[in-house]
């Protein structure tokens, strides 16, 4: 019998659709991980897919329904075609469902790759801070090359602060939706406590080149003018032994 087989594509493409509806939306998802999130992006493609695909199958009863209707006698018209509605209805609902929440999902990630390039980026600069402080922590020389360095670690520390407020919003985006909330708190709080301490030390460290050079600027003074008087005491000398003086008759050069 010609209705027995429609109902029964019709009942299956519902089978189908409900079974669908349960395993990809009806559940509670929990992504605590990267893989997780990553393994459920995945598979709302798939079913994203897989529901496009059912369409010919669902063009395919629609016809046929279609089709007996237009050859069947009024009485069996009016519950094929409230069956067929429903389904086409419901499979739309599905389609539609399905994209959207595949589209979140996406976003969720792209959110999540985004948040790791931020924090890539700002670590690398922290890196940069590190090695600085180092090569700065028992710097010699005059007062020319300590400003040099502090100019330097200046510069470096002119860094812009919207890596860090991306990096909050990013965060804060994700863990309102309870995604990955455990692994970007952990990170933000090494990444937070990492900038603080290497901003404190590039504090005390600038204070600390600006005191050398203010010590190598008046060593620096000082040391010309030994050098001044040196010159000056060694002039008057050369002219004493120019004139056969002797120390005896001028004690407080000769001491």
């Amino acid at each position: 019998d010609k209705t027995v087989s429609l109902r029964k594509d019709l009942s299956e493409m519902h089978e189908w659709i409900t079974q669908a509806e349960e395993e990809y939306l009806e559940r509670d998802f929990e992504y605590k991980t990267p893989d997780e999130l990553q393994k459920a992006v995945e598979e709302l493609k798939r079913a994203k897919e897989e529901a496009a695909q059912k369409e010919v199958k669902v063009k395919l009863i629609t016809d046929s329904v279609n089709s007996f209707i237009a050859k069947a006698p009024p009485a069996a018209h009016e519950a094929l075609k409230k069956e067929l509605d429903v389904l086409i209805t419901s499979y739309q609902r599905l389609c539609s469902r399905l994209n959207g929440k595949c589209k979140t999902l996406e976003e969720v990630w792209a959110c999540w790759r985004e948040l790791l390039s931020y924090l890539d980026a700002e670590n690398k600069w922290l890196n940069e801070i590190e090695l600085k402080l180092k090569a700065t922590e028992n710097i010699q020389g005059g007062a020319e090359e300590i400003s040099e360095s502090l100019d330097s670690l200046e510069r470096l520390m002119r860094h812009p602060e919207d890596n860090r407020n991306h990096i909050r919003e990013l965060a804060q985006t994700l863990t309102d939706g309870g995604i990955l909330d455990e692994l970007i708190n952990e990170k933000l709080e090494k990444f937070n406590t990492r900038w603080e301490e290497l901003q404190q030390q590039a504090v005390r460290r600038q204070k600390s080149l600006e005191q050398s050079i203010q010590s190598a600027q008046e060593t620096d003074k000082t040391l010309r003018l030994i050098q001044e008087s040196l010159a000056v005491i060694d002039k008057q000398l050369t002219a004493y032994i120019a004139d056969r003086v002797d120390a005896a008759q001028v004690p407080q050069e000769a001491q």
